[in-house]
């Protein structure tokens, strides 16, 4: 993913230190259910993790950008973070009380989509929940660029995307403890003139 790498070199923090509105509704979730310890695939530079970890939840993460986990650092957060990309999992064996991966699942392709809900599945403790927020197919995004695909395009040189429906939500977590899903529009905090992203956020809970 030099993609990610090179655009961590080039913009840094890119997103600036506001955590997504999605952050905060988890942060929330996870306190009222006494989730304790949890897991970030995608961790970047821990500007969805300040919230979690302000709040009295561990966190660990995995990131595939160097400078992104460097800039975490400077950002004062001193949680674990695993450098590698997600296909990769498990990095640890340890099994968390909860996960939140935020805008990284639609990024991969089916066989690594499959694999990584699985893998994040395998690494629940029972009655753990996963929590996913993706792109859905209403994002001013879907259907730009070089269709590769059902659902999923090259939207820019070097970013793919698999845009989400309600149908490919239940066909690619209905095995893994599929609770509920629900859209979410996440503004753009940092670049406000930006149009906000429509977002499926889907919640799993291990049986």
């Amino acid at each position: 993913m030099e993609f990610w790498e090179s655009s961590f070199i080039d913009k840094q923090t890119m997103w600036g230190f506001e955590p997504t509105d999605s952050a905060i509704l988890i942060k929330d979730f996870f306190l009222e259910k006494s989730v304790k310890d949890i897991l970030i695939p995608g961790i970047g530079y821990g500007r969805n993790a300040k919230v979690f970890i302000e709040n009295g939840i561990n966190v660990t993460g995995i990131e595939i950008s160097k400078t992104a986990i460097g800039l975490a650092g400077e950002n004062g957060i001193d949680s674990e973070i695993f450098h590698g990309s997600v296909t990769d999992m498990p990095f640890d064996n340890k099994l968390y009380d909860g996960i939140f991966s935020h805008a990284l699942i639609h990024l991969l392709n089916e066989q690594e989509r499959k694999k990584f809900i699985k893998d994040c599945y395998d690494q629940l403790k029972p009655n753990g929940y996963m929590i996913f927020t993706t792109v859905s197919k209403k994002a001013p995004m879907f259907g730009k660029g070089k269709q590769l695909d059902r659902d999923y395009f090259e939207i820019m040189e070097g970013v793919k995307m698999f845009f989400y429906d309600s149908d490919s939500i239940k066909q690619e977590f209905g095995d893994y403890g599929l609770v509920e899903f629900s859209e979410i529009n996440e503004p753009n905090k940092d670049m406000k003139n930006k149009p906000s992203i429509n977002f499926i956020l889907v919640k799993c809970k291990k049986k």
